[in-house]
Parts: structure tokens; C-alpha cells; sequence
């Protein structure tokens, strides 16, 4: 029962450490940021700062990490991406996608602004391994060819998951998960031409 009191305090803490350099990361660029800026924004000493990290670089790419061991954990592998596209693009949008918006929205306060111009860059790389790496798992399943190279149509797919993203957040996420995933769901499975009106079915 202690360890597990231990645990929930040292994870109360890490989440404080790291809000408070999300809050901070909204007003200046990370390189800007120092661990008295974190320690005193958190309301902790430096002694407990140190106690979890080695310095802010050692914060942000434990946080970025346990960040992408989440999203790893919604279900990415399992999900037949091209059956569902057939099956509800219109209408219902995917369970993976609804999953990963919920998530976006849950952790805004980091994920916002590791994604947006004050971030370091480091976190992009990492969410697009992440996501280039399942669709290329999928890739593997499905027989016929692709109308263009492989990693161009990878790389197309996933730069459009990320800027809807950042863009979603951004702009205060006023639509729900659900609806963000439809529109996902649809420019991804139908295509821009199609989703812009240029063709129909």
C-alpha cells in the first residue's frame, strides 16, 4: 500500500514538473526555459526536480517518450485501416482516431505546445516513427499496389494526421474527438479532391 501512495506521489509530481514547463513553453521557446523557471512555476524546490531529472533535456525527452509509449498503447496495431475506410468514412469515424483525438485533448496542455512553434522539433520525429511505422505493418497485409511510391503515400498520410492535428489544437479544438475523426477519416479514406467537392462518387 505504501509503494503504491510512493508511486502516485512521485507520478503527481512528474505531471506538475511537466505542466509547468507546457505553461511555460506557451510564453517562450524551450531553449529559453530554465529549471528555476520549471521549479518555480511547479511551486517545488530544485532538490525534488533532481530528484526525477537530470536537467530540462532529460524532462522533455521523458515526457515526449511516455507520451508516444501512450499513443502506442491506443490500439494502432490491431486496427484494419483500409476495411473500416470502406465500411463508414462518411458516417462513422474510426476507433482508433476518436481514440487519439480524446487523447490530444486530455494532454493538450503538453501537446500543444511541444507541437506548435516553440517546441523543439523533437516530438514530430517521434509521433511520425510512430505512426509511419504502423502504416507500414498495415501496408504489409494488403495485397495489390500502390498507385504511387510507398513512403511518398506513408509520408502524405502521416504529415496529414500531424497538421490536422496541430492545426485542431491550435485553433482551441472547438469540434469534438468524433468529429475531428470523421474529418480524418474522410480526407484520409476518400481524399482531399474528393473531401473538397473537386470530384464525387
Amino acid at each position: 500500500m505504501e509503494n503504491k501512495k510512493a508511486d502516485r506521489r512521485i507520478h503527481r509530481t512528474k505531471r506538475l514538473i511537466r505542466d509547468a514547463l507546457s505553461v511555460l513553453m506557451e510564453e517562450k521557446s524551450f531553449e529559453e526555459i530554465t529549471v528555476k523557471d520549471i521549479t518555480e512555476k511547479a511551486d517545488i524546490n530544485r532538490g525534488t526536480f533532481y530528484l526525477h531529472y537530470q536537467d530540462k533535456y532529460d524532462l522533455l525527452e521523458q515526457s515526449e517518450d511516455e507520451i508516444i509509449k501512450e499513443i502506442q498503447k491506443l490500439g494502432m496495431e490491431s486496427i484494419n485501416f483500409i476495411e473500416s475506410w470502406i465500411v463508414s468514412a462518411f458516417e462513422t469515424p474510426l476507433p482508433f482516431i476518436v481514440n487519439v483525438f480524446e487523447y490530444f485533448k486530455k494532454n493538450a496542455v503538453f501537446l500543444k505546445p511541444i507541437l506548435g512553434p516553440k517546441g523543439t522539433g523533437s516530438f514530430p520525429i517521434k509521433f511520425k516513427s510512430v505512426l509511419s511505422a504502423n502504416l507500414m505493418r498495415i501496408r504489409k497485409t494488403i495485397k495489390g499496389d500502390t498507385l504511387v511510391p510507398e513512403e511518398y503515400l506513408i509520408s502524405y498520410i502521416v504529415g496529414a494526421h500531424i497538421s490536422v492535428l496541430q492545426q485542431w489544437l491550435e485553433s482551441g479544438m472547438k469540434e469534438t474527438p468524433d468529429e475531428m475523426a470523421l474529418i480524418l477519416s474522410r480526407l484520409t479514406g476518400m481524399g482531399p479532391a474528393f473531401a473538397a467537392g473537386l470530384i464525387t462518387k
